[in-house]
């Protein structure tokens, strides 16, 4: 049986003009996308979603479990500060926060020292120097518990290379990870040999960027090479040290691989630092509060570092 060619039209212009629907939906979007205060947003919905997933959350939900009595199998009820007032009375809690800020900032003094040296010597002239300057990464590319894993032999008691090479000169070395002040000697030693290359990478970096013609001037004018440095080098090095040492700082006081894998906090508590005693209070004793707690402690001190380092910039 043939359908009437009037029926057969209309299906047909239906059919288009549902086709036609996407086709206008997307050129809608595509023109409202040609305009900056559109596709602006757009750009940073994915970036947005990701930070309120992983960050945010995370962030709040840690905020929460501080300010309860959860522990793990047990959501725990609001008790307000009452984590806090508890760990700052602790003994184990305040040697964990001095410990903090001495790992912190004798590592990141050191590293800064040691990051300065090694790149003046890498701004030098000598043969195979971009291969020099991208080994003297290896200590920062190398993932950390690897190296820190390497470290933890050299540091062995009984198989130490450290002590191997005392013996031979007639000097008896000590146990590194765990007689009296050792083990924190031990972690500021592994965290320098870590960080260093970042130092002088980035050092290295700013001093490429520092036009030749002020160090022929200074030359002219009669000045050597400690008078080009620290009138030159070191005050157009201040940005760059900024950046460089909020960053070092960060990292290091939220540092938890190192010292976990080094000496879990021990002996005694005596390495202990914010992030391990969290590890602990939180996942491996299971309070949950207690642990994040902990955490946040970290979170004012950074943030007050950052802010320091945001108003030296501006007013830089």
């Amino acid at each position: 049986m043939t359908r009437p060619k009037g029926t057969l039209l209309l299906k047909a212009a239906a059919g288009e003009g549902v086709a036609a629907f996407p086709r206008a939906g997307l050129r809608a979007v595509a023109g409202l996308l040609e305009q900056d205060r559109f596709l602006g947003p757009a750009l940073m919905v994915p970036a947005l979603a990701g930070l309120l997933l992983f960050v945010a959350y995370p962030f709040v939900y840690g905020i929460w479990l501080a300010l309860s009595d959860s522990y793990v199998g047990r959501a725990g009820s609001f008790v307000g500060l009452q984590n806090f007032v508890q760990q700052f009375r602790d003994d184990i809690f305040q040697k964990t926060l001095a410990n903090t800020f001495e790992y912190t900032i004798v590592a990141c003094v050191f590293k800064f020292i040691f990051g300065l040296g090694m790149a003046a010597a890498l701004n030098q002239r000598y043969p195979l120097k971009r291969f020099v300057q991208a080994a003297v990464l290896l200590p920062w590319i190398i993932p950390t518990v690897l190296s820190t894993l390497a470290w933890l032999w050299m540091f062995d008691s009984t198989f130490s290379v450290f002590n191997y090479v005392l013996k031979r000169v007639g000097i008896e070395g000590p146990m590194w990870l765990g007689e009296r002040h050792w083990p924190m000697i031990s972690l500021i030693i592994v965290n320098i040999w870590r960080g260093t290359p970042f130092f002088g990478v980035c050092f290295l970096a700013g001093m490429q960027t520092i036009p030749e013609e002020l160090y022929e001037a200074a030359r002219i004018d009669g000045a050597g090479s400690w008078q080009k440095f620290w009138h030159i080098t070191f005050p157009l090095l201040i940005p760059v040290t900024t950046v460089v040492m909020l960053l070092s700082i960060i990292l290091t006081f939220a540092d938890f691989q190192l010292i976990y894998v080094l000496t879990r906090g021990g002996p005694a508590n005596s390495s202990n630092v914010l992030g391990t005693l969290a590890y602990w209070v939180g996942i491996y004793a299971g309070n949950l509060g207690g642990g994040a707690a902990v955490s946040l402690t970290m979170f004012p001190v950074l943030a007050v570092v950052i802010l320091l380092t945001l108003l030296a910039l501006r007013r830089g």
